[in-house]
């Protein structure tokens, strides 16, 4: 009995949970369509959608693409640094690679931008004790429940996919785990509606051959992490992109309205005007004349002459279309998405003028405060998955410490080499050690011990140029001429 009643809870879970994800994947699935440049063409008339909208039908301006990219491009995770730590902890980096995260993460990380959120897996590998899998999940196939009064504290986690003609689901609980499926749609033949609907409806336990069901969680926690974007303390997070699609659709429907004018009003266009409407003879098999018909003037139209029958016929003319109405529009709509975005004017106009190092960096400063806000956001989410891989491999002290450290990002601001190298030189001068300058030059922790490995083995191949170089590098004692006394104001020593 008590096994039944547990069964019903986590079916009763599972359904809430499906519910609340299908509820989210229509803009979902909206968001990442824009992406892929799958935009349907809206229209300021029905006469406009009647006339010209099978001939736009496949036509796209993407900036969805652009907006979403350029953050992303700018999150490289180099390293953890647990609580307490001196160094990045090289363990949990290996762990990182072997998953193949370094880029995998950059998937997770547009999946968050483009859809407020992605979700990351952490589960044991029964092969390899020390190597758990670590995977990063699609917001439309993944969520997250909360206990009550907390963002943090994960209740329950569901992650669904389609296999084949069935539909799979795992829920995560934090002592257990279980597996369900269910028919796809089209997939139960039988004549009793009413048993259709419940088979489609009703999630079974998955047979399981080599494992139980449920299965118990060895980590003790939800092995599910969610990758928050742009977060609200009282509602869902924010997509990057949400904005964009409404001016998306505005700079697609001026581009459309723009060729249409360039087709049809491009050049100058002639009218006749009071002429009796021309007929076209209709001739039999001997070529005589026998009829008239009237010659259609919806060809004239198309062929870009408008004739018009009356009296006094007269010929006029009017002028080209300007088209540059329409780019100007378009302009200013790719300046909103720029400003509401904070996505610089260069990455989408496409053309700079001789711009100084000082002004370029100017013009990024957006950018680089949102890629830092995610790094932040995100930073949260990815501390958790590192003690999540350390709970996985039974290490519970160090999973507590990296909760508690800090994540290790490159640099997201794009300087130059020599910017760079001048800013570091001056850090050099006021005393900031070699491996702090190292890091901040771009390397992970890892090149830099490869780097200082290097060093030390170039030192040894020259041991007097190491010491007059460590030489060099400390003040001269007290008792050398030039040195101050502790006590001697530095005016009285000049």
């Amino acid at each position: 009995m008590a096994a039944e009643d547990e069964l019903k809870k986590a079916k009763a879970l599972v359904e809430t949970l499906e519910k609340e994800l299908t509820a989210r994947c229509g803009p979902i699935d909206t968001y990442k369509a824009y992406y892929r440049g799958e935009q349907a063409l809206k229209f300021a008339s029905d006469e406009f959608r009647k006339f010209h909208g099978d001939r736009y039908r496949d036509f796209s301006d993407n900036w969805v693409q652009v907006v979403s990219d350029s953050p992303v491009e700018r999150l490289t995770v180099t390293g953890i640094k647990p609580y307490g730590a001196d160094q990045a902890d090289g363990e949990s980096m290996r762990v990182w690679q072997a998953n193949g995260l370094d880029a995998d993460s950059q998937l997770g990380f547009l999946g968050a931008v483009m859809s407020a959120r992605s979700y990351a897996l952490v589960w044991g590998d029964p092969d390899d004790d020390e190597t758990p899998v670590v995977t990063f999940e699609d917001a439309s196939s993944c969520i997250v429940a909360y206990e009550p009064g907390s963002r943090r504290k994960r209740r329950a986690a569901l992650r669904r996919w389609q296999d084949g003609n069935k539909f799979m689901a795992v829920l995560y609980l934090p002592n257990e785990v279980w597996k369900f499926e269910r028919p796809l749609d089209g997939a139960v033949k039988t004549e009793d509606m009413a048993s259709v609907d419940t088979q489609l409806n009703d999630w079974r336990p998955r047979e399981m051959r080599d494992e139980p069901n449920p299965q118990p969680n060895p980590m003790g926690v939800v092995p599910v992490v969610e990758l928050f974007n742009r977060p609200l303390l009282v509602d869902d997070p924010i997509s990057d992109v949400r904005g964009v699609v409404p001016m998306q659709d505005a700079v697609n429907l001026l581009w459309a309205q723009l060729f249409t004018a360039s087709d049809y009003a491009a050049f100058p266009q002639r009218v006749v005007l009071g002429a009796e409407r021309p007929m076209i003879p209709i001739l039999n098999e001997a070529g005589d004349v026998i009829a008239e018909k009237p010659l259609d003037l919806e060809k004239l139209a198309a062929d870009r002459i408008a004739f018009i029958t009356g009296e006094n016929a007269k010929i006029a003319e009017w002028t080209a279309a300007n088209l540059e109405a329409y780019t100007k529009v378009i302009e200013v709509a790719v300046g909103h998405i720029a400003a509401q975005t904070r996505t610089p004017q260069h990455y989408l106009i496409g053309k700079m003028a001789n711009l100084s190092a000082d002004a370029l960096l100017a013009a990024e400063t957006g950018l680089v405060k949102r890629v830092e806000e995610k790094q932040l956001w995100y930073g949260q989410a990815l501390r958790e998955v590192f003690a999540l891989i350390a709970l996985a491999r039974g290490e519970d002290d160090k999973a507590r410490a990296l909760r508690s450290g800090y994540m290790l990002w490159a640099d997201a601001e794009s300087r130059s080499q020599a910017q760079l190298a001048d800013a570091l030189l001056k850090l050099k001068q006021i005393g900031f050690p070699f491996e702090f300058l190292a890091l901040r030059y771009g390397l992970t922790p890892a090149e830099v011990v490869d780097l200082l490995a290097m060093i030390e083995r170039e030192n040894q191949l020259d041991p007097l140029g190491a010491a007059a170089a460590l030489m060099s590098q400390r003040p001269a004692p007290a008792d050398q001429p030039g040195a101050l006394e502790e006590d001697e104001p530095a005016e009285d020593a000049a």
